[in-house]
């Protein structure tokens, strides 16, 4: 019963995403170092910082699961 309902919750998480990205398709223009320019959809931008978001916390703060066995 409790994989039914994760799949039902991936699929509604899954259809608002879509959904999302549909409405975000206007292109962003993103500027960096040496006058350096990519023009991305404003869904596609917000994904890959999203992302990165998540692997510097996951670098970062690591996950604290061990037992501390003094």
């Amino acid at each position: 019963m409790i994989n039914l309902f994760a799949w039902l919750l991936r699929i509604v998480v899954f259809v608002i995403l879509a959904v999302f990205a549909s409405k975000n398709s206007q292109p962003v223009m993103l500027q960096y170092y040496l006058d350096k320019t990519i023009e991305l959809p404003l869904s596609v931008a917000l994904l890959i910082f999203f992302a990165l978001g998540i692997l510097l916390t996951l670098l970062f703060v690591g996950r604290n699961t061990q037992d501390n066995d003094n």
